[in-house]
């Protein structure tokens, strides 16, 4: 009698945990997969399409995207253009053409933490200007014209351009001037930074 009991006890619960581990696995199937998205830049030389890296920056990635779907890229310029090397914009100062002695010294008061991973700056790396101080990145963003190795782990590398490498390139050739501080670097003519737009990734071609 007790054997038969005991039979019975161990047959219902394989059975309920048969049952509990078809659920979880049809609650796993439900669970939505994270959307892999980009950011579509539009200049007034062309698109760029930026592949993200939350996986390597995840609140560089957040704020970028925060700061995109508000809005506060929109309007801005490429103010600083050095060949070779890189092209420079996020200030919001550049949206007021009578600022520009002021621009590149623009940004948010506190930007995401630092980040740095292992990715390299190489053509096409999207990564945050910083001060050189610890946690100082803004919103200023920087795309590495080519390799940058001096760079690595130092600023923080968050996405790369897949799409529109001619337009980087056109931008980077776009012949330059000194700014106030002597660099010659300063656009002679406005790269506008017309828009940036955080899209699912499948919807770029």
């Amino acid at each position: 009698m007790k054997l038969s009991l005991l039979c019975g006890l161990l047959v219902a619960a394989l059975g309920l945990a048969i049952v509990h581990g078809q659920d979880a696995k049809k609650s796993e199937e439900k669970k939505p997969t994270a959307q892999k998205e980009v950011a579509v830049l539009k200049t007034s030389d062309g698109e760029m399409v930026v592949e993200l890296w939350p996986e390597v920056a995840p609140r560089t990635v957040a704020e970028f995207e925060k700061l995109a779907r508000e809005k506060f890229y929109d309007g801005t310029a490429f103010h600083r253009i050095v060949k070779g090397f890189m092209i420079q914009g996020g200030d919001p100062l550049t949206k007021d053409p009578s600022k520009e002695k002021l621009w590149g010294q623009g940004s948010l008061a506190h930007g995401p933490p630092d980040e740095f991973g292992n990715r390299r700056h190489v053509r096409g790396v999207i990564s945050m200007a910083n001060t050189g101080q610890p946690n100082s990145a803004g919103s200023q963003f920087f795309i590495c014209l080519g390799t940058a190795s001096q760079l690595d782990h130092k600023f923080t590398a968050f996405g790369k351009v897949i799409k529109g490498l001619n337009v980087l390139d056109k931008i980077g050739d776009t012949p330059v001037t000194r700014d106030p501080q002597g660099e010659l670097s300063r656009p002679k003519t406005r790269v506008a930074l017309e828009s940036v737009s955080i899209v699912p990734a499948d919807s770029v071609k």
